[in-house]
């Protein structure tokens, strides 16, 4: 998608009625399924926010970030995701938290980021953590600076994103689960499933 067409969409983005979890469940993980909203509530989780930042590259074509996780000994080690992290006692809002970690993560100045609003709550069990995904963009692309928990960024087309061809399934081996089908997105040789598949999941919709 040209990146003109992409911001002439945005009014409509700003007042879309958003899928839910209908969207993101169509590519959720078979454990996600298992907690309902008063399990969630139970768990009593942690908060974080994270960003899915639109931004045009050399072509003028859309693409949006992805960034590959640095390995370290937790949960989420060298997974695919969207800058963000969890809410400091600083951040105003989620909003803030999105926008600060997404400048302490790679670098792109919130002043220079419009967010167009604000999606639905992804919970993430294994953490247990509640993300809260805003969309935005910015006008061109970021020169990326990383910090130590990004291993690298990833450039995805959006024409890719809704491509229905790039929607599979992979067997999966983690620290938590081991030999599990999941559903997923294949985008630029990358697996991305759980939380960030979810996400997306919400977003093509959202776009289509």
């Amino acid at each position: 998608m040209n990146f003109n067409s992409f911001k002439n969409k945005i009014e409509n983005l700003k007042y879309a009625k958003l899928g839910g979890l209908d969207a993101q469940f169509k590519l959720a993980p078979k454990m996600r399924l298992k907690y309902d909203a008063d399990k969630i509530r139970a768990k009593n989780p942690k908060r974080a926010a994270v960003l899915a930042l639109f931004y045009p590259n050399k072509n003028n074509e859309t693409c949006f970030l992805l960034t590959l996780r640095a390995s370290y000994k937790g949960t989420h080690s060298a997974q695919i995701s969207f800058p963000g992290g969890k809410i400091d006692k600083t951040d105003l809002s989620l909003k803030n938290t999105a926008l600060r970690e997404t400048f302490e993560e790679v670098g792109v100045a919130k002043s220079s980021i419009s967010v167009i609003k604000e999606l639905t709550d992804v919970y993430i069990p294994p953490s247990n953590f509640l993300a809260t995904p805003f969309l935005g963009y910015v006008s061109q692309k970021p020169n990326f600076s990383l910090n130590y928990e990004v291993d690298k960024t990833i450039e995805v087309l959006l024409k890719d994103l809704l491509n229905d061809c790039n929607l599979s399934s992979t067997n999966m081996n983690t620290s938590y689960m081991s030999n599990v089908e999941v559903p997923c997105f294949k985008l630029n040789d990358y697996i991305v499933w759980g939380a960030t598949a979810m996400m997306l999941s919400e977003i093509k919709e959202l776009l289509k």
